[in-house]
């Protein structure tokens, strides 16, 4: 791609990545793809804002080049010391020695430590300004959004929030960069709420600080790290992040995730049976096989409903494993207070409900009934799985 323009003399110049199938090494991306925004501010300083991973250098190079020489950067400001944000820093800093790195004091003992870099460093106090000439950048402390050294940079002239990995989301950009030029918005929302509460979740309560701190701005533009930027209506993304973020301490949708795992189709056929009893609640339910599914498109399910509906077998006197490993990343995820059931077949032995108790409970889950049949599932197990399904669609309507 070739740099674009987002206002005068400030451009896009980010790089896409279809390749990597885990972002962070965890989460999927092989069918969605990122993108690695950077920008560019030609002025009579120019300052280049975040970077990109180390194997996409070239491009990432190809494209400041078409605007200045790499040798005319005065200023790298690194909101972020993430790999995926910082990659690049050693390469460039060998081709332009004299640029001065801008980041937070936090973000500079980890300059040091990825990258060995030491000199040529300028710590950045909260609020602290820089000119450019007809430029001004403006830098905020906005920590654990997501690491403790983030900052955000804003510019004030154009009016442009350069947010690294708040407000952003992922999915390769498919041609354009922006809100208002993007053919498939929908997905692009539905990516930001995955990459949300796959990466910054866990600290909702840092990102609700971080827009209180923000509010004031005058912001025209929102330019993140990863994901579509927003000039159209900026402020929807914003909301969307808090919305997002607000519902670690509650406030979801009436619905039900259903999470399952089958051995051999006999709680596989229970499910369809229990999800029928939900739905005749008219409760939306959203179903998934935790054996087949990964827990990055699981958790924003989680994330976003009340009710958590699990379908868990039991596999050597204990919870099936592919079920344990969903819910563990649900609760390291802060995926808290949620109201539950669960449904299961055994064998010789029970265990599976004692196992999610233990689990589940510490972090306020609230077990309403658990119905748990031996073997097969007789059409008497389908009758009571559907009513099963009806009572806790019911006692999810009744809660306040």
């Amino acid at each position: 791609m070739t740099p674009k323009t987002i206002k005068k003399d400030i451009y896009w110049i980010g790089v896409n990545d279809r390749t990597t199938d885990l972002f962070e090494g965890i989460w999927p991306i092989a069918q969605e793809g990122v993108s690695y925004n950077a920008y560019f501010i030609n002025d009579k300083k120019k300052a280049l804002i975040d970077l990109a991973k180390s194997f996409k250098a070239d491009s990432f190079f190809a494209q400041i080049e078409q605007i200045a020489p790499l040798s005319e950067i005065d200023y790298i400001v690194l909101n972020h010391m993430e790999p995926d944000h910082s990659g690049i820093i050693s390469t460039l800093r060998k081709i332009n020695k004299k640029a001065e790195i801008w980041l937070t004091s936090k973000a500079q003992k980890m300059l040091a430590n990825y990258y060995q870099l030491l000199d040529g460093v300028h710590p950045v106090n909260d609020g602290e300004e820089l000119n450019l000439g007809e430029h001004t950048l403006c830098f905020y402390h906005t920590p654990f959004v997501h690491w403790p050294e983030t900052m955000v940079t804003y510019e004030r002239t154009s009016k442009i929030l350069f947010s690294c990995d708040a407000f952003g989301g992922y999915g390769a950009l498919r041609g354009a960069i922006f809100d208002d030029q993007c053919g498939d918005f929908d997905f692009y929302m539905q990516e930001a709420l995955r990459y949300y509460v796959n990466i910054v979740a866990k600290f909702s309560k840092a990102v609700l600080q971080a827009i209180a701190k923000l509010k004031d701005l005058s912001i025209e533009v929102i330019a993140p790290s990863h994901g579509l930027i927003f000039r159209q209506n900026p402020s929807l993304i914003v909301e969307l992040y808090r919305k997002w973020a607000s519902l670690a301490e509650g406030g979801q949708e009436k619905a039900v995730t259903l999470i399952y795992g089958s051995m051999y189709g006999n709680t596989e056929t229970v499910m369809n049976a229990v999800a029928q009893g939900i739905a005749d609640k008219g409760l939306d339910v959203e179903i998934f096989d935790a054996a087949r599914t990964h827990a990055s498109y699981i958790l924003p399910s989680l994330w976003t409903k009340a009710g958590v509906m699990i379908g868990a077998p039991t596999y050597e006197g204990s919870l099936f494993p592919p079920l344990e490993d969903i819910l563990r990343m649900a609760l390291l995820k802060h995926v808290k207070n949620r109201t539950w059931a669960m449904f299961g077949s055994y064998g010789w032995s029970k265990g599976a409900l004692e196992q999610l108790k233990h689990l589940l409970e510490p972090s306020g889950w609230k077990l309403t009934n658990a119905f748990e049949f031996a073997g097969g599932a007789s059409s008497e197990v389908l009758k009571q799985a559907e009513e099963f399904g009806r009572n806790f669609a019911q006692t999810l309507l009744n809660e306040v």
